[in-house]
């Protein structure tokens, strides 16, 4: 008697179907890909001006130096703030500082009026000055009031930080040691955008003179490459959707699973009869 060829026609007729399947859940590798349309060219300057402005609770880092470092060392106090003081204390010169569990070193905090409380200077407006022009004013002040000669001032930010949510391998807040940032060097720095992340539909809000923009980014786009949102700003959020498929495996993979093991449990068993 011959041998069936119905178990050969049902596994081939599987096949298929899973090869078409495959086909159909297939993405768009230009979806997939970053700046599809750069060529091998010089890009134009990135407008925009990217250094930072001090905003209300920023935590600024002062150094002052001079020709007396005796006299320098008023200045350069360290702070006696502790987390879960009601309010920061103040040390010699009255500065105020802010510590918190993620970043035990201590500065300068702007409060709500956009002031930071400097040794012997008092009350100094910080808010919407990049750190060159508070860095003058101090060394300016120093100066004039003769409290220092030739006196040295560098600023530097201590929560200058940027969080990646959604799609992406490791979402993370990232510290910014630099203070500079790309949005490409953060995302490098969390895995990178996974396959079910979409990458011409990234949102970026931003916090900026009290108010919070929101701003869709094609990052498939070579445009990007020059565009005033390629490089981040402290605080910046970057949240990346996911795709249809993904959201759609999410929302079908409790009721789909189940059936699939299902057939192809039957489907086993029914070509284990027909080879019997």
């Amino acid at each position: 008697m011959r041998p069936t060829r119905e178990p050969f026609f049902i596994i081939k007729t599987s096949l298929l179907l899973s090869f078409s399947c495959l086909l159909f859940s297939c993405v768009s590798t230009k979806k997939a890909a970053y700046f599809n349309n750069v060529n091998d060219t010089a890009l134009a300057r990135v407008k925009g001006d990217f250094e930072p402005v001090i905003q209300k609770n920023d935590i600024l880092q002062i150094n002052v130096s001079a020709m007396n470092p005796q006299e320098a060392m008023l200045y350069n106090l360290p702070n006696t703030y502790s987390p879960g003081a009601a309010t920061p204390s103040a040390a010699a010169g009255g500065h105020s500082a802010a510590v918190t569990a993620a970043n035990p070193v201590a500065g300068y905090l702007v409060n709500q009026q956009g002031y930071i409380q400097f040794p012997v200077l008092g009350s100094l407006k910080a808010e919407g000055l990049t750190k060159k022009a508070l860095t003058d004013t101090i060394q300016n002040q120093l100066a004039e009031r003769k409290l220092l000669v030739d006196p040295v001032v560098s600023i530097r930010f201590l929560n200058y930080r940027v969080t990646i949510l959604g799609e992406v391998a490791q979402p993370a807040v990232v510290n910014v040691t630099s203070e500079k940032i790309s949005i490409m060097e953060a995302l490098g720095m969390v895995g990178d955008i996974t396959i079910y992340g979409k990458k011409d539909n990234v949102l970026l809000i931003r916090e900026t003179e009290g108010e919070r923009i929101t701003k869709r980014l094609n990052l498939n786009d070579a445009q990007m490459l020059t565009s005033p949102y390629y490089f981040l700003k402290p605080n910046d959020v970057i949240y990346v959707e996911p795709n249809k498929s993904k959201v759609a495996n999410a929302s079908k993979s409790s009721t789909v699973i189940p059936i699939v093991l299902s057939g192809l449990s039957l489907l086993v068993i029914v070509l284990d009869r027909l080879v019997k």
